[in-house]
């Protein structure tokens, strides 16, 4: 809270400045403030100038603009020709929208004044992958390896390098290997020429190798078609082993992966029938390597408490196995105390198929849920209430850290008290971050759902002011749409109903 506190003084800081100059480029920390008035002339003043599209609010972006700003301050030092600027996405509309911005936060370099073909960077999580980054597309993104005592030294650097093997280190499909590597900043990478290397891994053509802990691991044959996004996919691919133990080392690298189904262990390395779970564990991984991400949690380290929270899974639970797709973050749970590599072989091609049914998470109903005026949902009570074809419920979906969700909460008494009377209509709210419901919400919370008394299961999202008066507006015109509906249905059930009898009585 204080770092979030800080950023917020500085921005208003220089705002203030700005209004009396407008011509000014401020600084914050070692950062150029950008603006809609200012950006064009900062592209004219900066040959090189970088660029973090972010929203301060954002939990990503907040993480994201202090790497920066350790970066920029670093450039700084350095005497560096590359600027450093940023741009509030969120205060700063109308420029993004000219830039055509959509991704938050994120990294363009501008180049000789020209706005209008940036580099877009790679996805750079920390202030040494940036710096990374930019020395590799100033000189040359890998180290030449020589000879074999400058090999050894090498890939003992990081438990993971990348190493090229090519006849021609100037020419050719090598320059596809230079591009690659200027871009995946958070690896090192190594080409060399030396006959002896290639003799050494037992090479003859022009080839990348991945070596894990100074071992060949993975190797990649490069060939005339060969595109940087097909070695970018293997070195993604590859990079991490057949099952990752979650920790603060390998956390970006499992949310970063191009892999989006994962599939995640949560169980105690010390408890009795360990190796035996990790053993099946890894045998399933090696049959659906790119397919799927095979994940440990160790539910014994303190310091996957949050994750822990994030999935509801305790300790008391495991071993437990979850299946989640980063797109959705819909989670599966295996249905089986088995974790043999069977059982667990055929679950994932389950999901992968498409048959698996999500996991539905609910906190116990409290006891008087629907005394109250604002009726108290959960998972387990949450499509009877809403779904019930002669109630009309209003739902906000909310998360109880929200600050904006619970500024909403008054409201709502309000719009409980406006409807006392009405017998027919249910106000209601549920924590979404406690409990699962079998509906898309694609908006972020807190959201705003009505659901009619019609007898089909209809969801009509509301996107209007948040204020009394028009929620009740768009509730009463919804109201009236569905006793229409509901009246038509019943006249066809009616019809249906007297036809069916009319032939059965024709039959007789």
């Amino acid at each position: 809270m204080k770092v979030y506190i800080t950023l917020c003084l500085s921005v208003y800081l220089c705002e203030a400045l700005v209004e009396s100059n407008p011509d000014l480029i401020l600084e914050d920390k070692d950062v150029l403030v950008l603006t809609k008035s200012n950006f064009e002339w900062a592209l004219k003043q900066h040959n090189q100038l970088l660029v973090h599209f972010y929203a301060p609010v954002s939990g990503q972006s907040l993480g994201s603009i202090l790497e920066f700003r350790e970066a920029a301050g670093a450039l700084k030092q350095a005497e560096s020709d590359v600027r450093l600027g940023g741009v509030d996405v969120k205060k700063e509309k109308d420029l993004a929208a000219s830039l055509n911005v959509t991704t938050i936060p994120s990294l363009r370099l501008y180049l000789s004044g020209n706005k209008n073909n940036p580099v877009y960077c790679p996805d750079l999580k920390s202030s040494a992958a940036i710096l990374t980054w930019l020395k590799r597309r100033k000189g040359l993104s890998a180290d030449i390896i020589s000879d074999l005592t400058q090999l050894e030294k090498f890939v003992e650097e990081e438990a993971l390098v990348v190493l090229g093997l090519f006849k021609d280190l100037e020419e050719g499909i090598v320059k596809v290997f230079y591009e690659t590597a200027a871009d995946i900043a958070d690896l090192t990478f190594g080409v060399t020429g030396n006959d002896e290397i290639f003799s050494k891994y037992k090479i003859s053509g022009d080839t990348v190798l991945l070596i894990r802990k100074s071992k060949p691991d993975k190797q990649f044959e490069m060939g005339s078609s060969t595109v940087k996004t097909d070695l970018v996919q293997f070195i993604r691919l590859y990079e991490i082993e057949l099952v990752t133990e979650y920790n603060g080392e390998t956390a970006s690298k499992i949310l970063n992966s191009v892999v989006l189904n994962h599939f995640l262990l949560f169980i105690n390395k010390t408890e009795e029938g360990f190796e035996e779970i990790y053993l099946a564990f890894k045998t399933t991984a090696e049959k659906l390597r790119g397919k799927v991400l095979f994940v440990m949690i160790d539910v014994s380290e303190p310091r996957n408490g949050r994750v822990m929270e994030y999935f509801r899974v305790r300790s008391e639970e495991v071993p437990q196995i979850r299946m989640v797709n980063l797109s959705d973050n819909v989670q599966y749970q295996l249905p089986s105390d088995k974790f043999d590599t069977q059982t667990l072989l055929e679950f994932c091609l389950k999901y992968l198929e498409g048959k698996a049914k999500p996991k539905l998470q609910s906190e116990s109903i409290p006891e008087n849920w629907d005394t109250q005026p604002v009726k108290e949902l959960v998972g387990m009570n949450f499509e009877l209430v809403a779904f019930n074809h002669y109630k009309n419920v209003i739902v906000l979906f909310y998360a109880p850290w929200s600050s904006e969700s619970r500024a909403l909460f008054p409201l709502w008494e309000e719009l409980a008290e406006h409807f006392r009377e009405n017998e027919d209509v249910v106000v209601a709210k549920i924590d979404v971050t406690a409990n699962d419901v079998n509906i898309h919400l694609r908006e972020k919370y807190p959201s705003i759902k009505f659901f009619p008394a019609v007898y089909s299961e209809r969801v009509v999202p509301y996107s209007g002011k948040r204020k009394l008066k028009p929620i009740v507006t768009f509730m009463k015109k919804e109201i009236e749409k569905a006793k229409t509906d509901k009246a038509k249905e019943e006249e066809r059930r009616k019809k249906y109903l007297n036809e069916q009898k009319a032939a059965v009585k024709e039959e007789l």
